[in-house]
Protein backbone atom coordinates (compact mmCIF):
# COMPACT_ATOMS: atom_id res chain seq x y z
CA UNK A 1 0.00 0.00 0.00
CA UNK A 2 1.41 3.43 -0.93
CA UNK A 3 1.90 5.81 2.13
CA UNK A 4 -0.11 8.52 0.16
CA UNK A 5 -2.71 7.81 -2.79
CA UNK A 6 -1.91 8.77 -6.12
CA UNK A 7 -5.43 10.18 -6.95
CA UNK A 8 -5.22 12.39 -3.95
CA UNK A 9 -1.63 13.59 -4.89
CA UNK A 10 -2.25 14.45 -7.91
CA UNK A 11 -5.55 16.23 -6.89
CA UNK A 12 -3.85 17.95 -4.28
CA UNK A 13 -0.53 19.26 -6.09
CA UNK A 14 -1.86 19.67 -9.71
CA UNK A 15 0.53 17.87 -12.08
CA UNK A 16 -1.77 18.43 -15.50
CA UNK A 17 -2.59 14.56 -15.90
CA UNK A 18 -6.30 14.27 -17.77
CA UNK A 19 -8.44 14.04 -14.96
CA UNK A 20 -6.87 17.18 -12.84
CA UNK A 21 -6.75 20.80 -14.72
CA UNK A 22 -5.52 24.24 -13.73
CA UNK A 23 -8.13 26.60 -14.00
CA UNK A 24 -6.92 29.27 -16.45
CA UNK A 25 -9.71 31.29 -16.89
CA UNK A 26 -11.15 32.65 -20.32
CA UNK A 27 -13.89 34.14 -21.45
CA UNK A 28 -15.85 32.40 -24.28
CA UNK A 29 -17.23 35.66 -26.04
CA UNK A 30 -20.13 34.16 -27.75
CA UNK A 31 -21.83 33.29 -24.46
CA UNK A 32 -19.87 35.14 -21.53
CA UNK A 33 -18.66 31.61 -19.83
CA UNK A 34 -15.71 31.73 -18.33
CA UNK A 35 -13.84 28.42 -19.14
CA UNK A 36 -10.53 26.17 -17.89
CA UNK A 37 -8.23 24.99 -20.13
CA UNK A 38 -5.52 21.66 -18.65
CA UNK A 39 -2.65 23.02 -17.82
CA UNK A 40 0.68 21.76 -19.61
CA UNK A 41 1.89 18.91 -18.57
CA UNK A 42 6.03 19.21 -17.02
CA UNK A 43 8.96 18.03 -18.97
CA UNK A 44 11.53 16.31 -17.20
CA UNK A 45 15.31 16.25 -17.28
CA UNK A 46 16.70 13.44 -15.68
CA UNK A 47 20.45 14.54 -15.71
CA UNK A 48 22.77 10.75 -14.69
CA UNK A 49 26.21 11.00 -13.90
CA UNK A 50 28.68 8.17 -12.94
CA UNK A 51 30.36 7.34 -9.33
CA UNK A 52 29.82 11.63 -8.51
CA UNK A 53 29.82 11.94 -4.44
CA UNK A 54 28.02 14.12 -2.76
CA UNK A 55 30.97 15.26 -0.87
CA UNK A 56 32.12 16.73 -4.14
CA UNK A 57 29.44 18.87 -4.88
CA UNK A 58 29.10 22.32 -3.50
CA UNK A 59 25.53 22.27 -2.99
CA UNK A 60 25.83 19.60 -0.53
CA UNK A 61 29.07 21.43 1.49
CA UNK A 62 32.13 19.84 -0.87
CA UNK A 63 35.46 21.38 0.93
CA UNK A 64 37.46 20.04 -2.66
CA UNK A 65 35.37 21.73 -5.54
CA UNK A 66 32.76 24.57 -6.30
CA UNK A 67 29.49 23.16 -8.77
CA UNK A 68 27.85 25.99 -9.38
CA UNK A 69 25.58 24.73 -12.65
CA UNK A 70 24.60 21.78 -10.51
CA UNK A 71 24.22 24.26 -7.73
CA UNK A 72 21.67 26.53 -9.84
CA UNK A 73 19.06 23.42 -9.79
CA UNK A 74 19.79 23.19 -6.03
CA UNK A 75 19.27 26.62 -5.15
CA UNK A 76 15.80 26.47 -7.97
CA UNK A 77 14.24 23.64 -5.59
CA UNK A 78 15.05 20.86 -3.54
CA UNK A 79 18.10 19.28 -2.02
CA UNK A 80 17.51 15.44 -1.01
CA UNK A 81 19.54 15.23 1.99
CA UNK A 82 19.47 11.72 2.40
CA UNK A 83 19.42 10.11 -1.19
CA UNK A 84 20.77 6.70 -1.31
CA UNK A 85 21.03 3.55 -3.34
CA UNK A 86 19.83 -0.08 -3.31
CA UNK A 87 22.80 -1.54 -4.62
CA UNK A 88 25.73 0.16 -4.88
CA UNK A 89 27.05 -0.60 -8.24
CA UNK A 90 26.89 1.07 -12.23
CA UNK A 91 24.36 -1.66 -13.95
CA UNK A 92 22.18 -2.72 -11.01
CA UNK A 93 21.67 0.92 -9.91
CA UNK A 94 19.85 2.00 -13.29
CA UNK A 95 17.66 -0.58 -13.75
CA UNK A 96 16.70 0.48 -10.64
CA UNK A 97 15.66 3.68 -11.50
CA UNK A 98 14.20 2.45 -14.95
CA UNK A 99 11.76 -0.22 -12.57
CA UNK A 100 11.31 0.88 -9.25
CA UNK A 101 12.48 -1.93 -8.15
CA UNK A 102 15.23 -3.55 -5.93
CA UNK A 103 17.57 -5.77 -7.74
CA UNK A 104 16.86 -9.05 -7.05
CA UNK A 105 12.78 -7.72 -8.40
CA UNK A 106 14.34 -6.58 -11.72
CA UNK A 107 16.69 -9.38 -12.47
CA UNK A 108 19.71 -7.19 -12.71
CA UNK A 109 21.97 -7.97 -9.89
CA UNK A 110 25.30 -7.30 -11.06
CA UNK A 111 27.37 -5.80 -13.83
CA UNK A 112 27.74 -8.23 -16.58
CA UNK A 113 23.83 -9.23 -16.28
CA UNK A 114 21.50 -8.44 -19.35
CA UNK A 115 18.55 -6.33 -18.47
CA UNK A 116 15.54 -7.66 -19.30
CA UNK A 117 14.02 -5.23 -21.73
CA UNK A 118 10.17 -6.96 -21.66
CA UNK A 119 9.54 -5.79 -18.29
CA UNK A 120 7.47 -3.14 -17.03
CA UNK A 121 9.46 0.82 -17.20
CA UNK A 122 8.80 3.84 -16.27
CA UNK A 123 9.27 5.24 -19.71
CA UNK A 124 6.80 2.41 -21.14
CA UNK A 125 4.58 4.02 -18.95
CA UNK A 126 4.94 7.90 -20.24
CA UNK A 127 4.84 6.92 -23.40
CA UNK A 128 1.34 5.29 -22.78
CA UNK A 129 0.25 8.93 -21.21
CA UNK A 130 1.60 11.00 -24.20
CA UNK A 131 5.12 11.59 -23.70
CA UNK A 132 7.91 11.71 -26.11
CA UNK A 133 10.71 9.81 -24.34
CA UNK A 134 14.84 10.03 -24.73
CA UNK A 135 17.52 8.49 -24.01
CA UNK A 136 21.12 9.73 -24.75
CA UNK A 137 24.25 8.94 -22.87
CA UNK A 138 25.53 6.11 -20.63
CA UNK A 139 23.24 3.16 -21.11
CA UNK A 140 25.62 -0.48 -19.41
CA UNK A 141 22.64 -2.72 -19.36
CA UNK A 142 23.85 -5.10 -21.99
CA UNK A 143 21.09 -4.94 -24.47
CA UNK A 144 19.21 -2.20 -26.27
CA UNK A 145 17.11 0.51 -24.16
CA UNK A 146 13.16 -0.16 -24.86
CA UNK A 147 10.55 2.36 -23.90
CA UNK A 148 12.28 5.19 -25.83
CA UNK A 149 11.16 7.08 -28.84
CA UNK A 150 14.66 8.15 -29.38
CA UNK A 151 17.88 6.53 -28.31
CA UNK A 152 22.01 7.27 -28.94
CA UNK A 153 23.96 5.25 -26.22
CA UNK A 154 27.91 4.81 -25.42
CA UNK A 155 28.88 1.05 -26.23
CA UNK A 156 29.59 -0.80 -22.91
CA UNK A 157 31.41 1.49 -20.68
CA UNK A 158 31.83 3.96 -23.26
CA UNK A 159 35.35 6.29 -23.88
CA UNK A 160 36.12 10.05 -22.71
CA UNK A 161 37.67 10.43 -26.40
CA UNK A 162 36.53 9.68 -29.18
CA UNK A 163 33.21 7.80 -28.49
CA UNK A 164 31.48 5.06 -30.18
CA UNK A 165 27.90 4.83 -29.92
CA UNK A 166 25.17 2.71 -30.35
CA UNK A 167 21.45 4.25 -32.20
CA UNK A 168 18.81 2.45 -33.70
CA UNK A 169 20.46 3.38 -36.85
CA UNK A 170 23.75 1.25 -36.42
CA UNK A 171 27.13 2.22 -34.64
CA UNK A 172 29.17 5.25 -34.74
CA UNK A 173 32.07 6.85 -33.57
CA UNK A 174 31.82 10.40 -32.99
CA UNK A 175 35.54 12.92 -32.16
CA UNK A 176 35.70 15.26 -29.48
CA UNK A 177 35.33 14.41 -25.70
CA UNK A 178 32.17 12.36 -24.51
CA UNK A 179 30.91 15.32 -21.93
CA UNK A 180 30.45 17.60 -24.38
CA UNK A 181 28.96 14.74 -27.10
CA UNK A 182 26.36 13.94 -25.10
CA UNK A 183 25.74 17.36 -24.30
CA UNK A 184 25.44 18.41 -27.42
CA UNK A 185 23.71 15.52 -28.75
CA UNK A 186 20.88 15.82 -25.83
CA UNK A 187 20.43 19.61 -26.92
CA UNK A 188 19.91 18.13 -30.75
CA UNK A 189 17.03 16.78 -29.52
CA UNK A 190 15.38 18.94 -28.20
CA UNK A 191 15.87 20.88 -31.21
CA UNK A 192 14.11 18.05 -33.12
CA UNK A 193 11.79 16.52 -31.04
CA UNK A 194 7.88 16.94 -31.34
CA UNK A 195 6.80 20.09 -30.10
CA UNK A 196 3.54 19.34 -29.48
CA UNK A 197 4.25 16.64 -26.70
CA UNK A 198 5.86 16.49 -22.46
CA UNK A 199 9.15 14.74 -23.01
CA UNK A 200 11.23 12.81 -20.98
CA UNK A 201 14.57 13.37 -21.69
CA UNK A 202 17.41 11.21 -19.72
CA UNK A 203 20.46 12.93 -20.07
CA UNK A 204 23.54 10.32 -18.96
CA UNK A 205 27.27 10.89 -18.54
CA UNK A 206 29.88 8.53 -18.61
CA UNK A 207 31.97 10.94 -15.80
CA UNK A 208 33.28 11.12 -13.84
CA UNK A 209 33.68 7.14 -13.30
CA UNK A 210 37.22 5.62 -13.60
CA UNK A 211 39.84 6.22 -15.21
CA UNK A 212 38.86 10.10 -14.46
CA UNK A 213 40.25 11.73 -18.37
CA UNK A 214 39.28 15.24 -18.13
CA UNK A 215 38.32 17.25 -21.11
CA UNK A 216 41.61 19.34 -23.01
CA UNK A 217 40.51 22.74 -21.70
CA UNK A 218 40.44 20.69 -17.93
CA UNK A 219 43.45 19.04 -18.18
CA UNK A 220 45.48 21.78 -16.13
CA UNK A 221 42.43 22.19 -13.58
CA UNK A 222 43.66 22.24 -10.04
CA UNK A 223 47.09 21.62 -11.07
CA UNK A 224 48.97 24.42 -8.67
CA UNK A 225 46.29 23.76 -5.68
CA UNK A 226 46.04 20.96 -2.39
CA UNK A 227 43.27 19.12 -2.25
CA UNK A 228 42.84 18.54 1.07
CA UNK A 229 43.29 14.99 2.09
CA UNK A 230 40.28 13.00 3.80
CA UNK A 231 40.14 12.13 7.35
CA UNK A 232 40.67 8.79 7.09
CA UNK A 233 42.84 8.27 4.24
CA UNK A 234 45.10 6.07 6.55
CA UNK A 235 42.34 3.95 7.46
CA UNK A 236 43.56 0.33 9.49
CA UNK A 237 40.41 -1.09 9.28
CA UNK A 238 40.71 -2.46 12.78
CA UNK A 239 37.23 -2.97 14.78
CA UNK A 240 35.53 -4.48 11.45
CA UNK A 241 34.91 -7.31 10.17
CA UNK A 242 37.65 -8.80 7.84
CA UNK A 243 35.71 -7.64 4.85
CA UNK A 244 37.17 -4.24 4.89
CA UNK A 245 40.41 -5.13 5.15
CA UNK A 246 40.22 -7.74 2.41
CA UNK A 247 39.09 -5.12 -0.31
CA UNK A 248 41.39 -4.01 -3.51
CA UNK A 249 40.08 -0.40 -3.94
CA UNK A 250 43.26 0.78 -2.03
CA UNK A 251 44.42 4.04 -3.28
CA UNK A 252 47.99 2.93 -1.78
CA UNK A 253 48.43 -0.50 -3.23
CA UNK A 254 46.02 -1.10 -6.24
CA UNK A 255 45.93 2.03 -8.21
CA UNK A 256 47.62 1.83 -11.61
CA UNK A 257 50.42 4.25 -12.52
CA UNK A 258 49.79 4.73 -16.06
CA UNK A 259 45.96 4.03 -16.35
CA UNK A 260 44.58 5.64 -13.54
CA UNK A 261 47.31 8.36 -12.28
CA UNK A 262 48.09 9.04 -16.23
CA UNK A 263 52.06 8.07 -15.45
CA UNK A 264 52.72 6.95 -18.84
CA UNK A 265 56.30 6.50 -18.48
CA UNK A 266 58.29 5.24 -21.21
CA UNK A 267 58.82 1.70 -19.91
CA UNK A 268 54.66 1.63 -19.44
CA UNK A 269 54.47 2.86 -23.03
CA UNK A 270 56.45 0.49 -24.49
CA UNK A 271 54.19 -2.30 -22.80
CA UNK A 272 50.75 -0.47 -24.93
CA UNK A 273 48.17 -2.87 -23.54
CA UNK A 274 44.38 -2.44 -22.92
CA UNK A 275 44.68 0.39 -21.04
CA UNK A 276 46.96 2.06 -23.24
CA UNK A 277 44.49 1.63 -26.25
CA UNK A 278 41.78 2.34 -24.17
CA UNK A 279 43.54 5.81 -23.10
CA UNK A 280 45.88 7.63 -24.76
CA UNK A 281 45.76 5.04 -27.92
CA UNK A 282 42.24 6.69 -29.15
CA UNK A 283 43.33 10.03 -28.68
CA UNK A 284 44.02 11.91 -32.12
CA UNK A 285 47.26 14.14 -32.82
CA UNK A 286 46.25 17.03 -31.60
CA UNK A 287 44.73 15.26 -28.22
CA UNK A 288 47.46 13.92 -27.50
CA UNK A 289 49.82 16.88 -27.57
CA UNK A 290 47.39 18.46 -25.03
CA UNK A 291 47.48 15.71 -22.92
CA UNK A 292 51.56 15.46 -22.94
CA UNK A 293 52.24 18.95 -22.76
CA UNK A 294 49.60 18.87 -19.39
CA UNK A 295 51.02 15.66 -18.01
CA UNK A 296 54.78 15.18 -18.87
CA UNK A 297 55.78 17.58 -16.04
CA UNK A 298 54.06 15.56 -13.38
CA UNK A 299 55.49 12.23 -15.32
CA UNK A 300 59.47 13.98 -14.31
CA UNK A 301 58.22 15.23 -10.94
CA UNK A 302 57.31 11.65 -10.03
CA UNK A 303 60.15 10.14 -11.20
CA UNK A 304 62.89 12.53 -9.24
CA UNK A 305 60.94 12.71 -5.99
CA UNK A 306 60.99 8.83 -5.69
CA UNK A 307 58.24 8.67 -3.35
CA UNK A 308 57.40 5.56 -1.11
CA UNK A 309 54.94 5.05 1.55
CA UNK A 310 52.24 7.37 3.36
CA UNK A 311 54.35 10.19 1.29
CA UNK A 312 53.82 8.28 -2.14
CA UNK A 313 50.10 7.58 -1.28
CA UNK A 314 49.45 11.51 -0.20
CA UNK A 315 50.69 12.22 -4.07
CA UNK A 316 48.56 9.61 -5.64
CA UNK A 317 45.14 10.92 -4.03
CA UNK A 318 46.22 14.66 -5.21
CA UNK A 319 46.69 12.80 -8.65
CA UNK A 320 43.43 11.05 -8.52
CA UNK A 321 41.98 13.31 -6.75
CA UNK A 322 42.34 16.38 -9.61
CA UNK A 323 41.36 14.33 -12.27
CA UNK A 324 38.29 13.24 -10.54
CA UNK A 325 37.20 16.71 -10.07
CA UNK A 326 38.31 18.01 -13.51
CA UNK A 327 36.01 15.33 -14.82
CA UNK A 328 33.52 16.72 -12.28
CA UNK A 329 34.01 20.64 -13.69
CA UNK A 330 33.20 19.44 -17.75
CA UNK A 331 29.55 17.72 -16.27
CA UNK A 332 28.99 20.85 -14.47
CA UNK A 333 29.82 23.13 -17.90
CA UNK A 334 27.35 20.34 -19.46
CA UNK A 335 24.35 21.11 -17.47
CA UNK A 336 25.08 25.08 -17.45
CA UNK A 337 24.42 24.88 -21.12
CA UNK A 338 21.28 22.65 -20.56
CA UNK A 339 19.85 25.27 -18.19
CA UNK A 340 20.78 27.91 -20.72
CA UNK A 341 19.27 26.24 -23.57
CA UNK A 342 15.75 25.98 -21.29
CA UNK A 343 15.92 29.29 -20.32
CA UNK A 344 16.78 31.08 -24.03
CA UNK A 345 13.63 28.49 -25.29
CA UNK A 346 10.83 29.59 -23.18
CA UNK A 347 11.15 26.19 -21.46
CA UNK A 348 12.37 26.68 -17.83
CA UNK A 349 9.45 27.46 -16.07
CA UNK A 350 7.31 23.44 -17.02
CA UNK A 351 10.74 21.73 -16.81
CA UNK A 352 11.73 19.84 -13.91
CA UNK A 353 15.24 19.26 -14.23
CA UNK A 354 16.86 16.47 -11.92
CA UNK A 355 20.10 15.64 -11.04
CA UNK A 356 21.74 12.40 -9.49
CA UNK A 357 24.02 9.69 -10.08
CA UNK A 358 24.05 5.91 -10.02
CA UNK A 359 25.59 5.98 -6.65
CA UNK A 360 28.71 7.64 -4.66
CA UNK A 361 32.19 7.16 -4.96
CA UNK A 362 35.11 7.08 -2.29
CA UNK A 363 37.34 9.97 -2.47
CA UNK A 364 40.18 8.83 -0.48
CA UNK A 365 38.31 7.96 2.46
CA UNK A 366 38.85 4.60 3.96
CA UNK A 367 41.79 5.10 1.76
CA UNK A 368 39.38 3.87 -1.32
CA UNK A 369 38.41 4.48 -4.84
CA UNK A 370 35.50 3.27 -6.26
CA UNK A 371 32.28 2.04 -4.58
CA UNK A 372 29.70 -0.73 -3.66
CA UNK A 373 29.90 -1.18 -0.08
CA UNK A 374 26.83 -0.26 2.63
CA UNK A 375 29.29 2.33 4.03
CA UNK A 376 27.82 6.09 3.57
CA UNK A 377 30.19 7.11 0.82
CA UNK A 378 29.24 4.64 -1.53
CA UNK A 379 25.29 3.97 -0.76
CA UNK A 380 25.03 8.08 -0.40
CA UNK A 381 24.05 9.69 -4.00
CA UNK A 382 23.28 13.07 -4.75
CA UNK A 383 19.86 14.03 -5.61
CA UNK A 384 18.71 17.98 -6.52
CA UNK A 385 15.55 18.55 -7.95
CA UNK A 386 14.28 22.05 -9.67
CA UNK A 387 10.70 22.25 -10.57
CA UNK A 388 9.17 25.93 -10.56
CA UNK A 389 6.18 26.26 -9.01
CA UNK A 390 6.33 22.76 -7.41
CA UNK A 391 8.75 23.09 -5.26
CA UNK A 392 10.00 25.72 -2.86
CA UNK A 393 13.26 27.04 -4.17
CA UNK A 394 16.23 26.45 -1.51
CA UNK A 395 14.08 24.10 0.34
CA UNK A 396 15.71 20.68 1.64
CA UNK A 397 14.32 16.90 2.57
CA UNK A 398 15.65 14.90 5.24
CA UNK A 399 13.26 11.88 5.00
CA UNK A 400 15.40 8.66 3.36
CA UNK A 401 14.44 7.90 -0.25
CA UNK A 402 16.30 5.58 -2.58
CA UNK A 403 16.89 5.39 -6.59
CA UNK A 404 14.05 2.91 -6.30
CA UNK A 405 11.53 5.83 -5.60
CA UNK A 406 12.70 7.86 -9.16
CA UNK A 407 9.91 5.32 -11.45
CA UNK A 408 7.42 6.05 -9.11
CA UNK A 409 8.27 10.20 -8.96
CA UNK A 410 8.84 10.50 -12.70
CA UNK A 411 5.21 8.70 -13.49
CA UNK A 412 3.25 10.82 -11.25
CA UNK A 413 4.89 13.81 -12.10
CA UNK A 414 3.44 13.04 -15.87
CA UNK A 415 0.50 12.43 -14.65
CA UNK A 416 0.12 8.83 -14.76
CA UNK A 417 -0.87 6.09 -12.63
CA UNK A 418 1.85 4.33 -10.67
CA UNK A 419 2.18 0.73 -11.08
CA UNK A 420 1.27 -1.23 -7.83
CA UNK A 421 4.56 -3.50 -8.70
CA UNK A 422 6.62 -0.43 -8.41
CA UNK A 423 8.53 -0.96 -4.87
CA UNK A 424 9.84 2.76 -4.68
CA UNK A 425 7.17 5.46 -3.21
CA UNK A 426 6.72 8.49 -5.14
CA UNK A 427 8.67 11.76 -3.73
CA UNK A 428 6.36 14.25 -4.98
CA UNK A 429 4.93 14.55 -1.91
CA UNK A 430 8.29 15.23 -0.48
CA UNK A 431 9.05 18.26 -3.14
CA UNK A 432 5.90 19.46 -2.58
CA UNK A 433 6.90 20.22 1.16
CA UNK A 434 4.46 18.21 2.65
CA UNK A 435 5.09 15.34 5.27
CA UNK A 436 3.35 11.82 4.66
CA UNK A 437 3.97 9.25 6.49
CA UNK A 438 7.76 7.62 5.30
CA UNK A 439 9.86 4.92 5.46
CA UNK A 440 11.90 4.46 8.53
CA UNK A 441 14.39 2.03 6.79
CA UNK A 442 16.01 1.56 3.33
CA UNK A 443 17.10 -1.84 2.60
CA UNK A 444 20.72 -2.34 0.83
CA UNK A 445 22.05 -5.77 -1.06
CA UNK A 446 25.19 -5.71 -3.04
CA UNK A 447 25.72 -8.87 -5.01
CA UNK A 448 28.86 -8.80 -6.90
CA UNK A 449 31.41 -10.29 -4.22
CA UNK A 450 34.71 -11.14 -3.38
CA UNK A 451 35.92 -12.93 -6.50
CA UNK A 452 34.95 -9.80 -8.78
CA UNK A 453 36.23 -6.63 -9.12
CA UNK A 454 37.98 -4.76 -6.21
CA UNK A 455 37.20 -7.85 -4.31
CA UNK A 456 34.16 -6.67 -1.73
CA UNK A 457 32.24 -9.22 -0.14
CA UNK A 458 28.45 -9.54 -0.60
CA UNK A 459 26.54 -8.05 1.93
CA UNK A 460 23.20 -7.22 2.80
CA UNK A 461 21.84 -4.63 5.69
CA UNK A 462 19.26 -2.14 7.05
CA UNK A 463 19.95 1.27 7.95
CA UNK A 464 18.21 3.68 9.91
CA UNK A 465 17.98 7.48 10.77
CA UNK A 466 21.32 7.03 13.28
CA UNK A 467 22.32 2.97 13.18
CA UNK A 468 23.16 0.72 10.38
CA UNK A 469 23.07 -3.21 10.17
CA UNK A 470 25.77 -4.90 7.40
CA UNK A 471 25.41 -8.58 7.35
CA UNK A 472 28.64 -9.78 5.30
CA UNK A 473 27.27 -12.99 3.38
CA UNK A 474 30.13 -15.04 2.16
CA UNK A 475 31.70 -14.52 5.77
CA UNK A 476 28.85 -14.66 8.05
CA UNK A 477 30.31 -11.66 9.41
CA UNK A 478 27.98 -8.74 10.73
CA UNK A 479 28.89 -4.93 11.52
CA UNK A 480 26.78 -2.33 13.80
CA UNK A 481 27.70 1.19 13.76
CA UNK A 482 26.11 4.11 15.71
CA UNK A 483 26.27 7.03 13.06
CA UNK A 484 25.46 9.68 15.67
CA UNK A 485 28.79 9.17 17.38
CA UNK A 486 30.82 7.36 14.51
CA UNK A 487 30.05 9.45 11.38
CA UNK A 488 33.09 7.64 9.40
CA UNK A 489 31.79 4.19 10.64
CA UNK A 490 35.71 3.72 12.12
CA UNK A 491 34.21 1.07 15.18
CA UNK A 492 31.25 -1.82 14.75
CA UNK A 493 29.50 -2.20 18.43
CA UNK A 494 27.69 -5.69 17.07
CA UNK A 495 28.21 -7.46 19.66
CA UNK A 496 28.08 -4.77 22.26
CA UNK A 497 25.79 -5.64 25.27
CA UNK A 498 24.90 -1.73 25.27
CA UNK A 499 23.58 -1.98 21.56
CA UNK A 500 21.95 -5.84 21.86
CA UNK A 501 18.42 -3.97 22.38
CA UNK A 502 19.12 -2.31 18.75
CA UNK A 503 20.50 -5.18 17.20
CA UNK A 504 17.72 -7.43 17.73
CA UNK A 505 15.36 -5.15 16.52
CA UNK A 506 18.03 -4.28 13.24
CA UNK A 507 17.97 -7.67 13.10
CA UNK A 508 13.84 -7.37 13.05
CA UNK A 509 13.74 -4.87 10.72
CA UNK A 510 16.08 -6.19 8.01
CA UNK A 511 14.33 -9.93 8.48
CA UNK A 512 11.22 -7.43 7.49
CA UNK A 513 11.76 -5.90 4.70
CA UNK A 514 13.28 -8.95 3.20
CA UNK A 515 9.89 -10.33 3.44
CA UNK A 516 8.27 -6.85 2.05
CA UNK A 517 10.41 -6.50 -0.76
CA UNK A 518 10.12 -10.65 -1.21
CA UNK A 519 13.64 -11.51 -1.31
CA UNK A 520 14.49 -14.92 -1.49
CA UNK A 521 17.45 -16.98 0.35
Amino acid sequence: MRFVSVCFVLSTFIVGCASVRTERPGTDPASGIVASEPAPRPNIIWIYTDDHAQQAISAYGSRINKTPNIDRIAAGGVIFDNSFVCNSICGPARAAVLTGKHSHANGFMQNGNKFNGEQLTFPKVLQKTGYETALIGKWHLGTDPTGFDHWEILRGQGHYYNPDFKSAAGPSRVEGYVTDIITDKALGWLESRDKEKPFMLMLQHKAPHRAWEPSPRHLTLYKDQHIPEPETLFDDYSNRTRAAAAQEMSIAKDMFLAYDLKMWTPDALDKKGWQYNSTIGRLTESQRAEWDAAYESEIGEYIALGLDGDELTRWKYQRYIKDYLRCIAGVDDSIGHVLDYLEENGLAKNTIVMYSSDQGFYLGEHGWYDKRWMYEESVRTPLVVRWPGGAKPGSHVTQMVQNIDMAATFVELAGGEVPAEFQGESLVPLLRGQRPKWRDSIYYHYYQGSKSTHKVHRHRGVRTERHKLIHFTEIDEWELFDLEGDPHELKSVYGDPAYAEIQRALEAELARLEDHYGVEG
